[in-house]
């Protein structure tokens, strides 16, 4: 069983920060794009599923790497934080952490927001809250991130606690064909799971389907944690990924308008399925590079602002969806154009979010949460 020791954290980085909280605003606005005309599921929609090509694109792009960054980070300070904590105390700080906003947003928040999306009954908002909360509908929402964060510490801890010595951590980024084999690699397991369990369906509140690159930016992350590659990053490095990731954006409007008629993008035998799955770690690895480049440039400069939306990101994760459904159904009466709104309603919510999330975190219990 692991103990803890006397390190110390490292020092903060800025840029991952920034980062943290960009993620968190893509989420938002990757919600808002569904609401009105993106492709994907959420609580309330003005705009038909997949109605707005542009939004389509946009909810993409976003799926094939947002939150795989957010799984890349969980996995990078796993490792230095049972160093600190030992497994036993690690594992307790992540049921807390983890386990209560998932509590609270399965039985509370989630019927909030079911109760503020459904507009057509004729009960009260409270009534309707007050009637979710004691017969339901609940869920996690969002918060299936939690769910799968608590499966990998699970994981993790066991297989540190066993094999505590069974790998050493690498000690340099690796070499660009080791990279390229990665992603050929990643989206044949992709397609391969997606032949049993195709995008769109879900196990648990879970799509297994996008889940070979989360499990594998998971372990990039732990396997990076120790000599802090992630930090090394440089745009030099990304610069000939940001390439492929760019090839691969402009072949998609070709693919759909050639093959889009076939379908079949989101699993089986079939081409499409092939092309998709090996064209979302195309995509990633670019961006993921690039954004830790650009991260890594600014990872001395932490302004008092920034620390403030980064310590607020969970929270503002955890309690978005209330708050988008609440804006959006209070402007559906409004006749603008659905990217107006979009831009409108996303950048509201954002701020709302976040400002919501930080004056919660003036309450003692809350902050030692989130």
């Amino acid at each position: 069983m692991t103990k803890p020791t006397q390190c110390k954290a490292p020092p903060r980085n800025a840029g991952i920060d920034l980062l943290r909280i960009l993620m968190t605003a893509l989420v938002i606005l990757h919600h808002t794009a569904i609401a009105y005309g993106g492709s994907g599921g959420w609580f309330w929609r003005e705009q038909p599923n997949a109605s707005n090509p542009l939004l389509v694109m946009f909810n993409a792009i976003n799926q094939s790497y947002f939150m795989g960054l957010f799984f890349l980070f969980a996995g990078y300070y796993t490792p230095l934080s049972i160093d600190r904590k030992g497994l036993r105390l690690y594992l307790a700080d992540r049921l807390v952490r983890l386990g209560v906003p998932l509590f609270v947003f399965f039985f509370v928040l989630h019927p909030l927001t079911v109760a503020l999306a459904d507009t057509g009954t004729q009960s009260g908002l409270l009534q309707r809250w007050r009637q979710g909360i004691i017969d339901g509908p609940h869920g996690p929402g969002p918060l299936w991130f939690a769910i799968a964060l608590l499966i990998f510490a699970l994981a993790y801890t066991a297989w540190r606690g066993l094999l505590p010595e069974w790998l050493s951590p690498p000690k340099a980024l690796p070499r660009r064909t080791v990279i390229l084999l990665a992603i050929v690699a990643m989206g044949l397991v992709t397609f391969a799971v997606r032949l049993v369990i195709p995008v769109g369906r879900e196990i648990l509140w879970l799509q297994l389907g996008y889940f070979p690159s989360y499990i594998a930016l998971f372990a990039l992350g732990i396997a990076a944690a120790r000599n802090r590659l992630l930090e090394q990053v440089t745009m030099r490095i990304a610069r000939p990924w940001l390439a492929l990731t760019l090839a691969a954006l402009a072949s998609l409007p070709l693919v759909v308008a050639s093959q889009g008629a076939a379908g079949g993008f989101e699993g089986g035998m079939n081409r499409n399925a092939l092309y998709y799955a090996l064209w979302e770690p195309c995509v990633a690895t670019g961006v993921i590079l690039g954004l830790l480049a650009w991260a890594n440039r600014r990872r001395h400069t932490a302004a008092p602002m920034a620390r403030w939306l980064a310590a607020s990101a969970f929270g503002a994760f955890i309690l978005h969806p209330p708050v988008l459904v609440a804006l959006g159904v209070l402007a559906s009466s409004w006749s603008a154009a659905p990217l107006i709104k979009f831009l409108v309603i996303g950048a509201a919510a954002c701020g709302a979010s976040f400002a919501i999330a930080g004056a919660s975190r003036l309450i003692p219990a809350v902050r030692r949460i989130i």
